[in-house]
């Protein structure tokens, strides 16, 4: 909602106007992920996409280690797949922030941590790929509404969003949490 309004007071191009999105979110996820798995985490390849809150997405198809997927990896290691376990770690990054604010009173460090990431990116021109927060103009048919998908990041902001192959359960739930950040769209007054 934030970058949404802010990319309608600033006038600037689409790719300019970029929030944090699920950054943190996704940090999380692979912290977590690597500790179940007992890999390091640099090494796990999964995203949040959506919303930063409760509606955000765990892509479970695209999830990897080492270039295999997060069930395949498991069986090399003598693990067996168990996705209640999986859906728990999910539970546990979406929840996180409720639980450190809880704790801490707020979550201003790692959000500090996440935007130093990202101007970073910008500042060096890295052309790396970070899960940001941009208006969409027909990704996944999202129309005029800021959500957080794996967007290639030059010296210029967001140079493009990545078309990922998702299921039909995980495109169903990008819809619904683009559902929730419209309806907060909705209540703006931009003038």
């Amino acid at each position: 909602m934030l970058t949404y309004g802010t990319w309608g007071i600033s006038g600037l191009p689409r790719g300019r106007v970029i929030g944090t999105g699920t950054i943190l979110d996704t940090a999380r996820f692979r912290s977590l992920l690597g500790r179940h798995y007992e890999i390091d985490p640099r090494s796990v390849h999964a995203l949040i996409i959506g919303e930063h809150g409760d509606s955000e997405v765990p892509v479970w198809s695209r999830a990897t280690i080492g270039g295999m997927k997060l069930h395949e990896f498991g069986e090399a290691q003598g693990r067996s797949h168990d996705q209640a376990t999986l859906d728990g770690i999910f539970t546990q990054t979406r929840d996180a922030a409720q639980e450190i604010i809880k704790r801490k009173g707020a979550t201003y460090y790692a959000v500090s941590s996440g935007m130093m990431r990202l101007l970073e990116a910008i500042l060096r021109d890295e052309q790396t790929i970070l899960p940001v927060s941009c208006v969409l103009r027909g990704q996944y048919g999202l129309h005029d509404v800021a959500l957080s998908l794996p967007a290639v990041i030059d010296g210029d902001g967001v140079r493009e969003h990545l078309a990922l192959t998702m299921d039909a359960h995980e495109i169903e739930a990008l819809h619904r949490s683009a559902a929730v950040i419209q309806q907060a769209i909705e209540t703006l007054t931009i003038d």
